[in-house]
């Protein structure tokens, strides 16, 4: 098992490793005072996991409440949102209880912003299921939910209080839904870390899983830690995203998050000639990943357009120079049509 701690404006631990969710109940324990538990989930991983975990919390003598709602980003919207905060009102969660947000990145989304909201806060711990959650979103207190106008426009910084990592979960994934999580993944080692690229590059899909998720969450605890609200440093976690979330809504989300990052980083490595561009490419590839999108630009261009980070007539793209060297780098709005068809 590895542990790893954030010291943010809560500090709190990450645990990695086999096992875990059958020691949920010991670990909220030690946080004290909680008697109430609403364990979050959704309809394809409450059947897999949710009797373990709420076995275990019971077994340690907590009161279990659960709220499933169906699987799928279309699912992280207000009308959920509010289903739930109602839902912990009606359960009577107090401010000394806690939620357990049980899933991927949706989940670990909503059930964080419920979190940050009920009661104006209370304690959550992330419990992820899927690879992309354990090494990104699960990490880092960003939650929110999405509105008709664009992807995670309405949420909160909340920093969780515990991180489960059970790698015994990833291992029953589909195989398109971990490679998903992958492009994650990669981007850390073109963000920071020549050598988890080198060792992607020549492990493939068999990687460390341990050791990987373990590097990934510590390359992202430091940044948060340097800049928790992302206003600087934090904002070249973004590789890939800004076009990558214009082209998850054009695809009507049938592509999923990592996929649309994979095509975001593709599309900024060939638009900037990145001098390592086709190293970058190859190992999309070789995860089975696209690195091409079939949608026109006009059609990419007016749905990046809606992305949270841009700030009047400026994005702010993250571009890569070479593995582990990324710049932020300010581009006009009406130069940004223009660099994504130079990258299509």
């Amino acid at each position: 098992m590895t542990s790893v701690i954030v010291n943010a404006s809560k500090t709190y631990e990450i645990k990695i490793g086999t096992g875990l969710l059958h020691t949920i109940g010991t670990e909220v324990k030690k946080l004290e005072r909680a008697q109430k538990i609403c364990i979050v989930s959704e309809s394809t991983v409450w059947p897999l996991y949710g009797e373990t975990v709420s076995d275990s919390l019971e077994a340690e003598g907590f009161g279990v409440c659960t709220f499933l709602f169906p699987a799928g980003e279309e699912s992280k919207n207000g009308k959920t949102f509010f289903d739930l905060v109602n839902f912990l009102a009606e359960h009577k969660l107090t401010r000394s209880d806690l939620i357990i947000a049980l899933g991927g990145g949706v989940v670990g989304d909503l059930a964080g912003f419920a979190a940050a909201s009920f009661l104006r806060g209370i304690r959550f711990i992330q419990v992820p299921t899927t690879l992309l959650a354990a090494v990104d979103s699960s990490v880092g207190g960003k939650t929110a939910i999405d509105l008709p106008a664009g992807k995670n426009l309405c949420g909160a910084f909340w920093q969780p209080s515990l991180v489960l990592c059970d790698t015994d979960v990833l291992h029953s994934l589909p195989s398109p839904i971990f490679r998903a999580g992958c492009a994650e993944v990669i981007k850390y080692g073109i963000l920071y870390d020549p050598n988890l690229f080198s060792h992607l590059e020549e492990n493939g899909l068999a990687f460390d899983l341990e050791a990987v998720i373990a590097r990934c969450v510590e390359l992202k605890r430091n940044v948060v830690m340097e800049d928790e609200f992302d206003t600087g440093a934090r904002m070249k976690l973004n590789l890939g995203h800004t076009i990558g979330h214009g082209v998850e809504a054009r695809s009507n989300f049938q592509l999923s998050h990592g996929e649309a990052v994979a095509i975001g980083i593709a599309i900024v490595c060939r638009a900037s000639h990145c001098v390592d561009s086709d190293r970058i490419l190859s190992l999309l590839e070789q995860f089975g990943l696209p690195i091409t999108a079939a949608y026109p630009v006009e059609d990419i261009y007016a749905y990046t357009l809606s992305d949270k980070k841009r700030s009047g007539g400026i994005v702010k793209l993250i571009i890569p120079n070479a593995i582990g060297n990324c710049s932020i780098v300010p581009t006009k709005v009406s130069d940004l049509k223009s660099f994504i068809e130079a990258g299509l």
